[in-house]
């Protein structure tokens, strides 16, 4: 008898947030915790790094309250904020660590993003971590492109929500919580344009846009290389020293520090797509 395909768990992230003891997750799944969040590698990973921060479920605040986004900025404001700040302070942690591996495998360090969709598939909220160049097998269609496009709309930066708590009461009540509907989602994200997130360039398909970031990726990395030659050349450093130690070939296995083994068999296969379908 054939095996039936397994069936995202959409609640996965609720239950590893009620967890009393996150190291009871293996290290495929687990990065990091503190008190208040937990940080695990995205099953699915849109850029070379990528994870998601979540806030475990403690009271006064229950499952409930921490569904999505819109859910938490219903709670009480200083509530919600002190939420906020808490993922804040668990991904700026996340960064470092991001960046350092940035500097051990390529040498240099490029852009980290934050930030939230409005609406998800699954449940619990979640922060999203990720280097900033989308460049990753696991990018394959165009609602995954435009979810993560850092200027369409749908990806709500972590700096942009803080700073709704900073604006008049009224903003807060209608604008605030009008962003975290799916009213602003719908057709964008799967037919919207393809464009690059760098220079706007219109791409009309998603393997001409991946080869496109790949090009871009690849004309960072020559950038980079280039700076270190030139300190080099003046500061007299060995020549091994300032090398990228990533390859196009060997980019895979080289982030496998901070990259989750799911062919291993300790991670969870039925982590299901972050977007609604």
């Amino acid at each position: 008898m054939a095996t039936a395909p397994s069936v995202p768990n959409l609640a996965i992230f609720r239950r590893y947030a009620s967890k009393p003891n996150p190291t009871t997750l293996p290290p495929s799944i687990l990065l990091s915790h503190s008190e208040t969040c937990l940080t695990v590698f995205d099953a699915f990973p849109k850029s070379i790094f990528h994870f998601l921060v979540i806030p475990r479920i403690q009271p006064p605040l229950s499952a409930r309250h921490l569904a999505d986004l819109r859910s938490l900025l219903r709670c009480e404001k200083s509530t919600a904020k002190e939420v906020l700040m808490n993922l804040n302070e668990e991904a700026n942690n996340v960064k470092k660590m991001i960046e350092e591996e940035m500097m051990k495998l390529y040498k240099f360090k490029w852009e980290i993003w934050m930030g939230f969709h409005p609406i998800s598939s699954m449940e619990h909220l979640h922060l999203h971590v990720l280097s900033a160049d989308l460049y990753s097998p696991k990018m394959k269609l165009k609602k995954h492109y435009n979810s993560f496009h850092p200027n369409l709309g749908f990806f709500l930066h972590l700096k942009d929500v803080l700073s709704w708590f900073d604006a008049v009461p009224s903003y807060y009540q209608r604008d605030a919580l009008f962003r975290t509907n799916d009213g602003i989602s719908g057709s964008l994200l799967k037919d919207g344009d393809l464009c690059c997130w760098q220079c706007d360039r219109a791409l009309v398909s998603m393997p001409k846009l991946k080869a496109h970031l790949h090009d871009e990726f690849d004309k960072l990395t020559a950038r980079e290389k280039a700076k270190l030659e030139r300190k080099r050349k003046r500061t007299d450093i060995p020549a091994s020293s300032v090398q990228p130690s990533a390859t196009d070939d060997e980019r895979p296995e080289k982030v496998a520090r901070l990259t989750p083994s799911w062919d291993d068999g300790s991670s969870d296969p039925t982590v299901g797509d972050d977007l609604p379908s």
